[in-house]
Parts: structure tokens; sequence; C-alpha cells
């Protein structure tokens, strides 16, 4: 009798740890599963706002990016006031030359996204050059990630230079040649205020400026 009394209790411990058991790994699976999501939401809002972004991060693409817009000639139209999430370059190129026709005075924006930097391409009618360019590399710097490089250009006639870079294939050393040849013209117009102490008017740092960052 105290054997098979011993053996029920066994038999009893035994099943009280399985269910235990399982249990446990269905919380698990149920945690897992929720971090999971969370993760993957956070990844997905991080990939392009996230200061100093491993490599990983920034290629998501090989392709630049590019977009222009016209201010439209209908007083009040918002249809340009969509607002889309920037999920790649060529969402981001279009972000900036969204917002930048909805400036005071500028009727064209032409804008490529590289791999570091953006050039924009404007047209405008403004009395004040450098506020302008001002405006406009400020409302491009609020768009991209905070590592990024702006240059702007009031000259139109470089619009077509920027239109004409978006067909490069990123990956090829003569692509960075030409757009580094485009940012030095673009340069020769005015890039507006330093963005802060410790950056340039384009936002490169002494540090920046020491690795050549558009040579």
């Amino acid at each position: 009798m105290f054997h098979l009394k011993k053996i029920a209790i066994t038999l009893g411990l035994c099943a009280i740890t399985a269910l235990t058991g399982c249990q446990k790994n269905m919380g698990n699976n149920d945690i897992y599963e929720e971090s999971g999501n969370t993760i993957n939401v956070n990844n997905k809002r991080h990939e392009l706002y996230r200061e100093g972004a491993g490599a990983g991060v920034r290629n998501v693409s090989n392709d630049y990016g590019f977009v222009r817009h016209q201010k439209s000639p209908i007083m009040n139209d918002n249809t340009t006031n969509d607002h889309r999430t920037a999920i790649d370059r060529e969402q981001l190129a279009h972000l900036i030359s969204k917002y930048s026709v909805n400036l005071p005075n500028v009727h064209d924006a032409a804008t490529l996204v590289t791999d570091k930097e953006v050039l924009v391409a404007y047209d405008t009618d403004s009395k004040d050059r450098n506020m302008t360019a001002d405006q406009v590399k400020r409302t491009a710097m609020s768009v991209v990630p905070r590592y990024f490089h702006v240059y702007v250009t009031d000259n139109k006639a470089l619009i077509q230079d920027v239109e004409n870079l978006a067909s490069l294939d990123s990956t090829n050393r003569k692509a960075r040649d030409q757009v580094n040849y485009v940012i030095n013209k673009m340069k020769k117009s005015p890039q507006g205020n330093i963005v802060n102490t410790g950056e340039d008017a384009n936002g490169l740092s002494k540090e920046d400026q020491g690795r050549g960052m558009t040579r």
C-alpha cells in the first residue's frame, strides 16, 4: 500500500511540473511575440531617424532618390500637403521638394537624396537669397536623419544637373565624383546661416571637413 501511495505522489508531482513548464513556455511565447512586434515597429521608425545609424541602416537602397515639385498656380491649393511617411530616399526627396515649394517665393524645387547628402536646386524670386537658402536648407534638415549634409542653390540652371544625377548608379565611383562636382557648383550660391557653432552652413563639423566628406 505504501508503495502504491509513493507511486501516486510521484506521478502527481510530475504532472504538476509538466503543467507548470507548459504554462511557462506559453507565457514566454506570448512575451517574445509581443516584444518581437514592438521591436519591428521601433526598427521601422528608427531606420530613418536614428542619429548615427550604421551603414546597413543608411544604405537601405543603392538608388538615389529624386523628386521635383512645382508650386500650384491655384490659390490655396493644398493637394501637395498630404503627409506621407518618409520610408526611403525617394520619399525623403518627395517631402523636401513638397515642403520647399510651400515656402514663400519658392516656385520650383528639385531634390536629390544620396546616402549622406541632400541636394536641393530651386527657383525663387526672393529678394533675400541667403534667407531663402536658409529656409530651404533647414526644411531639408528637418526631414532627413541628422547625419545628412544639405546643399542648396537658387541657380535654376542647376535643377537639370541635380535631376541628371538621379539616373546614376550610386555604387559607381564616377557617380560620387559627379555628385561632388554638382555640390561644388551649388556652393557658389548662398547656403544660408551656419547650422550651429560646431557645424558649417551645410551641417559639416570640423571632423567632417577634415575627412573631406564631399570629396
